[in-house]
């Protein structure tokens, strides 16, 4: 996996347990002259310098002068993330744009949240553009991947968890008592959480509008959201 941009790499170079998973680090050779410090000794032994049109070639986006070339990105299971003190998990019913996701990541990490769930199929995975647009938070954080999204919420529910699904016919986000325990969905740019998924759900919530819209953008949905539940935590 590809993954460039600056602050990306002081997020990577910051974390030993990160780093070990670099296997190359492309360099812009003139962006290297004025920013060898950002490199240890360590991340020397694997630099390659290039010259900026192939750095261009390599990155599908802006890469400030850096790209690192990782082993793929290690998801985690239901499992994994099933400890007593994980009480709060973030599910993504099949948002297809990566920049949504890294956002989406960016302030879960923020808030505190451990755990997002995402589905394997129909569904952006990580990519170099979601790390990047995560401003390499992702690595803070455990993204599980799962074959069915309606299967998962019956185990969190079995867990003790309460499900709260993102829905235009919700009540509305800011009146609900919110559970000890919460898992909280949001859906598809587009189509919103499935019908099945929706009738999964515990209790549905929304966002009140003005008569002029009907939605939000997925990422700001899930930062109102997400940080509603927080503050109810306090």
């Amino acid at each position: 996996m590809l993954v460039y941009g600056r602050n990306v790499a002081e997020r990577i170079l910051s974390d030993k347990k990160i780093s070990e998973k670099v296997r190359k680090i492309y360099f812009d050779r003139n962006f290297y002259l004025k920013n060898q410090n950002l490199l240890g000794e360590f991340a020397k032994s694997k630099l390659i310098l290039k010259e900026k049109h192939d750095l261009d070639k390599l990155a599908n986006g802006v890469h400030q002068g850096i790209i690192f070339d990782m082993a793929e990105y290690q998801y985690k299971t239901l499992d994994d993330v099933l400890t007593t003190d994980n009480n709060f998990i973030l599910i993504l019913d099949h948002i297809v744009d990566p920049h949504n996701l890294g956002a989406i990541i960016r302030t879960a990490v923020a808030a505190g949240v451990k755990t997002i769930i995402i589905p394997k199929d129909r569904q952006v995975l990580v990519n170099s553009t979601v790390v990047k647009t995560s401003v390499g938070t992702l690595f803070d954080i455990d993204i599980v991947l799962v074959t069915n999204i309606v299967n998962t919420i019956k185990r969190l529910q079995d867990e003790g968890f309460f499900i709260y699904g993102s829905s235009l016919d919700g009540k509305d986000y800011s009146l609900v008592d919110y559970a000890s325990k919460v898992g909280l969905i949001i859906g598809n740019e587009e189509k919103g959480i499935g019908q099945l998924v929706k009738k999964s759900c515990d209790e549905l919530i929304t966002i009140p509008m003005s008569n002029k819209l009907d939605s939000l953008n997925a990422s700001v949905a899930a930062g109102i959201m997400i940080y509603e539940v927080v503050r109810h935590r306090k």
